[in-house]
């Protein structure tokens, strides 16, 4: 007969391993998991010269039709959500509709998607859902699962269409867009019309385990991607996520919140980041490390303003040092022989550099300019790294920016 004391002992292991300590073990290991920006896109004003091509626009924007767009993912999850921004909008953005799934070959910029997975894009439960005008709305999660390096599609579809001509978007996209009239949100693929921007979206959240943590880059053209090449993700940030996945960094997002034309000091292309740094960079979900790397419109349009430059250095790296997050500071690249060399602005770019690499700055430098300088004149970019404007590197150069980057910043 067995004792009563090791029938005791028998019972308590059984309840040790009942399904629903099971699944309290389950829970206790989420609470460890996070969200973390896996991919993001700068939300600006889109100018009339980029917005969505005919018929697209008039009569309401996207109105009757399916916005078809690819977004490249840096780390990978089991589930996400999609963050839509009407930051900018003059209306509210009505979404009748919504999928997420892989384009066909896996490849960026393609109409086409693939059969399976597809998943819809869902608020508060539903499928139909407004973006109220100046605000952004954070889908529920998406039980889809995401790879690092992988290419997602997103489809909107919106009935009634944005009214108005002010809209959210992120005309630099280096990526094609597909337009097509009617709901064809879950169509594996269809004849429409495209365009090299991206509207609405603004990030892709992975839940991902504590460990994962985001990298953001606030920055200007130059990280935006001109002279990279369209469809072929080969930004220098892109080319840097590369180098993560290659060296096993696959915790490590890398957020490209940058804008063509974009400055630091006051509004040129898109808000200035003295007004967009706490809002793209220190709330981003998941950000650990912060880079600036920008600067250089400040001195092509207005000259010497490296001490204005230096002051506003000097307050987001106090910012994100009170967030406790890690800050990295971009040298300027040269732009001699281009439309903004001139009077004292290489002074100015020397000025800034010369206080971002010294010591107790940031936390961390990656020394841009001096990967893609002319060693026998480093006012001027190597001709081998020259996007052909004297400003803007290219794809070589994008390589050695990304190849500077020191990896042991992230051990």
């Amino acid at each position: 007969m067995i004792s009563s004391s090791i029938l005791t002992v028998a019972l308590a292991a059984l309840t040790f391993f009942t399904p629903a300590h099971t699944r309290a073990l389950e829970a206790k290991r989420q609470d460890t998991d996070h969200w973390v920006s896996t991919w993001t896109s700068m939300p600006q004003l889109v100018e009339s010269s980029n917005m969505p091509p005919s018929p697209f626009a008039s009569g309401g924007v996207l109105k009757d039709a399916t916005l078809r767009q690819t977004l490249h993912i840096s780390i990978g999850s089991p589930k996400i959500r999609i963050a839509i921004s009407n930051t900018f909008g003059g209306s509210d953005l009505p979404i009748t509709a919504g999928s997420v799934g892989l384009p066909t070959g896996g490849a960026a910029g393609v109409s086409g998607i693939q059969a399976e997975p597809l998943a819809a894009i869902t608020v508060g439960g539903k499928a139909s859902f407004t973006v109220p005008r100046g605000q952004v709305v954070v889908t529920d999660e998406i039980a889809f699962e995401v790879k690092a390096g992988s290419v997602l599609t997103v489809s909107l579809y919106s009935q009634a269409g944005q009214s108005g001509s002010s809209i959210t978007g992120h005309p630099g996209s280096r990526t094609t867009s597909w337009f097509v009239a009617g709901n064809k949100v879950n169509a594996t693929s269809f004849s429409g019309t495209k365009s090299v921007h991206w509207y609405f979206v603004s990030a892709i959240h992975a839940y991902v385990p504590a460990s994962s943590s985001a990298l953001v880059i606030i920055g200007d053209s130059i990280t935006d991607g001109r002279g990279s090449t369209d469809d072929a993700n080969n930004r220098w940030t892109d080319l840097l996520h590369a180098r993560l996945l290659s060296s096993n960094h696959t915790n490590i997002a890398v957020n490209n919140q940058a804008a063509g034309g974009n400055c630091v000091l006051s509004q040129c292309l898109g808000p200035s980041v003295m007004s967009r740094y706490k809002r793209d960079a220190l709330e981003q979900p998941g950000v650990k490390y912060v880079m600036i790397f920008e600067g250089v419109n400040d001195i092509g349009n207005s000259g010497n303003v490296a001490q204005q430059l230096i002051n506003a250095f000097k307050t987001i790296v106090a910012d994100a040092k009170k967030a406790g997050l890690v800050t990295i500071g971009g040298t300027i690249t040269p732009f001699g022989g281009s439309s903004y060399a001139g009077g004292d602005k290489e002074n100015a770019r020397k000025t800034v550099n010369t206080w971002i690499k010294a010591t107790g700055n940031f936390d961390h430098v990656v020394d841009f300019a001096a990967a893609v300088e002319n060693k026998a004149d480093p006012s001027k970019l190597d001709s081998k790294y020259n996007g052909g404007d004297s400003l803007h590197p290219n794809v070589a150069g994008y390589q050695a920016m990304a190849n500077a980057f020191s990896l042991d910043i992230f051990n």
